[in-house]
């Protein structure tokens, strides 16, 4: 996620964060904004991987560029840009991100991957207990809408995120989850049921009104 390039710094001390021009047009260096990778409106781009924004919840996307910076998410591309972001610049952005709406081209109708019988479903709403895998729904919320700032909605990222998230997760690239809670439960999970689930959840219908928790 965050795959864009900010490096930030050059306005004048104590100026304010002018996250929509960071986040639109980057900055004075000619490095590259944030929409180049995840869109203007912050839909992301589903085929390249690279996720939504809009809507999402501040403190999740703020934890997001605090974790590249620090090293605690691994990704080449996010560390140095969220290193060459200060505090108050990852904060301006995240929360930039967060009142955006959800984008009308997320808005869609239940689709037959979203049905309630396939497998991607059965891990989601019921999980598969004799692994100690519970169902997804019970932490990220009824068809993946989200829930506070450590469970992000799953309902509107696309099935490429999702699975690549997974699997970071099953191999030990991403570990900034809490109380290693993904790590756990994606190594329960074969290469099909990371597929499923994820088509599952990339499946589900996403309102256009207004953001997810």
């Amino acid at each position: 996620m965050f795959a864009s390039a900010l490096l930030l710094g050059w306005s004048p001390l104590g100026a304010a964060v002018d996250a929509s021009t960071l986040a639109n047009l980057g900055d004075a260096h000619g490095v590259a904004p944030c929409a180049s990778c995840h869109g203007a409106d912050g839909a992301g781009q589903a085929a390249a991987g690279f996720p939504r924004l809009a809507g999402l919840n501040g403190a999740y996307l703020r934890k997001q560029l605090d974790d590249f910076a620090s090293g605690a998410r691994e990704n080449a591309v996010m560390k140095p840009i969220a290193t060459a972001l200060d505090a108050d610049e990852r904060k301006a952005i995240s929360d930039y991100y967060a009142k955006l709406p959800i984008p009308a081209v997320l808005a869609k109708p239940a689709t037959e991957n979203s049905k309630d019988d396939s497998p991607g479903a059965l891990l989601a709403t019921r999980g598969r207990w004799s692994q100690q895998v519970p169902g997804c729904e019970q932490c990220h919320g009824p068809g993946g809408v989200g829930v506070g700032e450590h469970f992000p909605p799953l309902a509107g990222q696309s099935d490429v995120y999702i699975r690549n998230q997974l699997k970071a997760w099953k191999q030990g690239t991403r570990h900034n989850d809490p109380l290693d809670l993904m790590k756990h439960l994606s190594a329960a999970l074969s290469d099909n049921d990371i597929d499923e689930v994820s088509a599952w959840f990339a499946a589900q219908p996403l309102s256009a009104r207004g953001a997810t928790p």
